[in-house]
């Protein structure tokens, strides 16, 4: 017999001990939540509170601030979020909330926090950081109202329609075939095997410098990342220069905890960008940071051909918007889709014909589809409007006609 899921009331369930509710909340959006209560009048009880407090709200069109401040429900929102965020992630998280959203808001009650407020801080803070930057303080400080709004202790979030900073287009800065090689031979001995797998992988400096012998799958020619930027492990498929620079860094001492390019105390992952620029210094290259290797095995791909899908898989992005920014970095393969279009009219054997013979069409073809003949020399039969009859085409079995009216001069 199928579950029947529980609507408005007091109910149990069957894996967990204790009582249930199921409400209607101010907002509109179903609650259930278990409710501390010992006794099925005293879960009831509880359940019409929170019916009676939904139903205020809705009628005050707000509900009263509660006497949390910003700061307790800030350091509520970190204990949240450690569990839920890897190390890394929360870390910046940690540091936006002591060092920003502490400072400007901490002297606030919770409930008394305006959209004003947000939207002054916002302000001032873009006028202060990178649009990036300010965005992702906003989307911290989003998130935390949010779930202000799920512990009932705010009606609604009123960070929920900030206007933020628009987001400045990605940079794309690559090398070409020869300044690639040039580069890499102006690298030292210690940085260019480095330099190799960034640009033949698109592998961030953070996932390079952290590779370990345990990941690295030489006979299948992958790294396997545990976990990445976005949270989420990706295999890296090495190509021939790729598989190069990471059996340079083998002997047969190394164990599987290992790194694969050892830290040495000469230097540190702020030594590779700062030796990658040296580098492309002495190359005469300009303007070529070590992400920018990233961008190189992006354009790479695409120019050889490999669709925008492929390049996103690659470099790791959970959002294909991301990798749009080397969509126009093909164009040709743009052109050659759109000519494909040619045979919506044209019988497959008469279409490769025209491809080898590279002639158009003669105006007496019966599958040109517009005819070079003037409406004027047709007399009033033509007047302002000419028809194109498409008889027996590809596109099915009727005749259709096409109409195209002649803009009046």
């Amino acid at each position: 017999m199928p579950r029947v899921k529980p609507r408005d009331g007091v109910y149990q369930r069957p894996d967990r001990p204790g009582f249930w509710g199921s409400w209607i909340d101010a907002s509109g959006r179903r609650r259930r939540r278990k409710l501390n209560a010992a006794t099925l009048q005293a879960a009831r009880a509880l359940l019409n509170a929170e019916k009676a407090r939904a139903d205020e709200i809705k009628t005050k069109g707000y509900s009263a601030p509660v006497a949390d401040s910003f700061c307790s429900v800030l350091d509520r929102y970190l204990r949240y979020q450690k569990p839920r965020l890897s190390h890394r992630s929360y870390e910046r998280t940690r540091g936006i909330a002591e060092a920003h959203l502490r400072p400007a808001l901490g002297q606030l009650r919770i409930g008394d926090i305006r959209r004003t407020d947000i939207q002054d801080y916002v302000t001032k803070r873009a006028g202060e950081v990178s649009p990036g930057t300010t965005i992702k303080e906003a989307n911290v400080l989003k998130h935390l109202l949010g779930l202000a709004v799920e512990w009932d202790l705010i009606p609604f979030n009123p960070a929920a329609k900030i206007k933020t900073p628009r987001t400045p287009a990605g940079r794309v800065r690559y090398l070409g075939p020869g300044e690639l090689r040039t580069l890499i031979d102006a690298c030292p001995d210690w940085l260019r095997p480095i330099v190799v797998l960034a640009a033949f992988t698109g592998m961030r400096r953070g996932e390079i410098i952290g590779l370990r012998w345990m990941h690295v799958d030489l006979q299948g020619g992958r790294l396997m990342l545990a976990q990445t930027k976005n949270g989420e492990g990706r295999v890296i498929h090495l190509n021939g220069y790729a598989r190069q620079a990471v059996l340079s860094q083998w002997n047969e001492n190394v164990r599987p905890t290992d790194r694969v390019f050892h830290l040495a105390d000469d230097w540190t992952p702020d030594n590779v960008s700062k030796g990658l620029v040296a580098a492309a210094g002495r190359a005469g290259i300009a303007d070529f940071h070590f992400h920018d290797l990233r961008h190189q095995a992006a354009t790479m791909l695409r120019l050889q051909g490999a669709d925008i899908h492929t390049v996103a898989q690659v470099l790791g992005h959970k959002d294909l918007r991301m990798a749009m920014r080397y969509q126009h970095l093909s164009p040709e393969y743009l052109g050659a889709a759109m000519n494909r279009l040619d045979s919506v009219f044209l019988e497959p054997e008469k279409l490769a014909a025209r491809s080898e013979s590279g002639n158009e069409e003669t105006p007496g073809n019966q599958n040109s589809l517009v005819t070079r003949e003037s409406p004027r020399k047709r007399g009033n039969e033509a007047e302002g409007v000419q028809l194109v009859d498409l008889v027996g085409s590809a596109i099915g079995d009727r005749t259709r006609t096409l109409r195209l009216e002649r803009a009046a001069c």
